[in-house]
């Protein structure tokens, strides 16, 4: 087998028989990759790699590439960033497992995308460390994942604009049958692309709005990306914030 070194976001997991699962990761070398993992339940080191593969928890690893199957497998595995707050702070851990699951719904290819990469990695990084704005965090990520998906908005704001959503675009005079957001939600949208994440708690929104504010995103990603409707843990999300 093909040995290399990389860095990974985990996606998801799948149980495999009685002491294995197989591991989605967002990878910096391969753009998602499946791997197994063997022996997550042993009596030797019990418990210590499935505590690994938790939701978008960042892993530096040796893989070994199979040359006979799409699943590759470790050699060596080991946390990237140490998360401090992420596992313990049920905001934060919500957060977490819908980003996961975002990723995991909508990235397919497997081919690498660093810049994609990066800003994955490093909002895991900024969702451990933040303690103002968590509860804007996810709405943050989606307004800037636009960014390298490659439907982001196409113009700058303008006061008292709109957000033509099919369009991509803010506007003045949103043509007539065209989904749009609100002056209102345009003007968090901009903040949120505009704004430092370590500042997102200066964003002033309530709960009715965060609410609301999350559907209309899904709304607009759903124009460019339909598996975005399967997301299941908005639901979860709409419960904590």
């Amino acid at each position: 087998m093909k040995s290399y070194k990389a860095r990974g976001i985990v996606l998801g997991t799948v149980k495999y028989g009685d002491s294995s699962m197989v591991a989605q990761l967002l990878t910096d070398v391969g753009g998602r990759r499946s791997y197994m993992v063997q022996g997550i339940r042993s009596s030797h080191g019990r418990g210590s790699k499935a505590a690994l593969f938790q939701p978008l928890f960042a892993l530096e690893f040796e893989g070994l590439e199979s040359s006979r199957t799409d699943l590759d497998r470790f050699k060596e595995v080991h946390a990237g960033i140490v998360l401090r707050s992420i596992p313990f702070d049920v905001r934060k851990s919500t957060v977490a497992l819908f980003i996961a699951e975002v990723l995991y719904r909508l990235i397919r290819e497997s081919e690498p995308n660093r810049m994609l990469f990066d800003f994955v990695w490093g909002s895991v990084g900024a969702l451990d460390t933040i303690d103002e704005g968590v509860a804007n965090f996810h709405l943050w990520f989606l307004a800037n994942l636009s960014r390298f998906l490659g439907f982001s908005p196409g113009n700058r704001y303008m006061r008292d604009a709109y957000f033509d959503m099919r369009e991509g675009l803010f506007t003045l005079s949103p043509q007539q049958g065209h989904a749009v957001m609100s002056i209102d939600k345009a003007e968090i949208l901009r903040d949120l692309l505009e704004c430092d994440v370590q500042c997102l708690g200066e964003i002033g929104l309530n709960r009715h709005q965060r609410v609301e504010f999350l559907d209309t995103m899904l709304e607009y990603y759903s124009y460019h990306l339909d598996s975005i409707h399967s997301v299941r843990s908005t639901k979860i999300l709409r419960e904590v914030f």
